[in-house]
């Protein structure tokens, strides 16, 4: 047992430099040869959203909300969510939201052992092998869909040709202290959450993190790093999402960026991948708000 951790734990590190673009990913894996079709896609009937939430009910209701909210009129969404039946607040308020009958959003909550959701690979591949869309969002439960979201990103993913797109501009908010009101405020509202005097514009450079739209039939085939073990492995915390950068270079492609309005995150200082109240924690949330203030500037 300890030889095969340590022989994941080295495979994990080698994977950080072949994902650099010291060599092509289909030099060792079953690898797309080309990341622009030939059959460009038509207009999109599904689209899945895969979000995990570990103790971040807080931010996931707002999320929720805002798909609510907007509720997308030409486009199916499965909304699918990977949680812990342990994290209580989360669970209930899953529970409630099933309540919400809605005419074009399923909701697809799955629950999973907590090792498993710390590691967010394994329930993004889970997603990616089963999805039924024409195109699966990988994003985080802290990010917002607004009223032109799925307008926009429809007509965006209408005749794409790339396998991998990303929506280029967003908006966030400044970084938020745990006990700022937005995330402790009894009655929420998403749409005012982006409104705010401290929310920026900001642009993405390539599909990382919240941002990561893939077509369907490639999700199906290669999943999200399904032949990279060491990132179907649980972990006993929450862990550093290194497989986004990994999953782009066995896709052979940083994205192609798109216009999708609307689009909001809600940034905050606390990180649910580190131990509370640790001399490590705290010094991450010290540098976190260094680093804010300087890019306010």
């Amino acid at each position: 047992m300890v030889l095969q951790r340590k022989t994941l734990a080295v495979q994990e590190f080698l994977m950080r430099f072949a994902a650099s673009g010291l060599m092509p990913a289909n030099w060792l894996f079953d690898a797309p040869r080309e990341v622009n079709l030939e059959q460009p896609a038509g207009t999109p009937e599904t689209i899945e959203i895969v979000s995990h939430c570990w103790n971040y009910a807080h931010l996931l209701q707002y999320q929720i909300q805002s798909l609510i909210e907007n509720e997308p009129a030409d486009v199916r969404v499965i909304y699918t969510v990977f949680y812990a039946p342990e994290d209580a607040k989360t669970t209930k308020l899953l529970r409630s939201t099933e309540k919400n009958r809605l005419k074009n959003i399923d909701w697809n909550f799955i629950p999973l052992d907590a090792p498993d959701l710390m590691r967010r690979a394994i329930g993004r591949n889970k997603a990616a092998k089963s999805t039924v869309a024409d195109w699966i969002w990988f994003t985080d439960c802290d990010l917002l869909f607004g009223k032109d979201t799925f307008p926009s990103l429809v007509e965006e993913l209408t005749g794409q040709d790339n396998i991998l797109v990303f929506p280029e501009t967003v908006l966030r908010t400044s970084l938020l202290d745990k006990n700022d009101e937005l995330l402790c405020a009894e009655r929420f509202s998403a749409s005012d959450c982006m409104e705010r005097d401290c929310v920026k514009s900001h642009q993405f450079e390539k599909a990382t993190g919240p941002v990561q739209i893939v077509r369907g039939d490639v999700a199906r085939k290669y999943g999200y790093c399904d032949q990279i073990r060491c990132y179907q492995q649980p972990k006993e915390r929450w862990v550093k999402t290194y497989e986004d950068r990994t999953f782009r270079w066995l896709l052979g492609t940083h994205g192609q960026p798109i216009e999708v309005e609307g689009v909001g995150i809600i940034r905050h200082v606390e990180k649910g991948r580190y131990h509370k109240r640790s001399p490590f924690s705290k010094l991450r949330e010290a540098n976190r708000k260094v680093k804010d203030k300087l890019l306010a500037r």
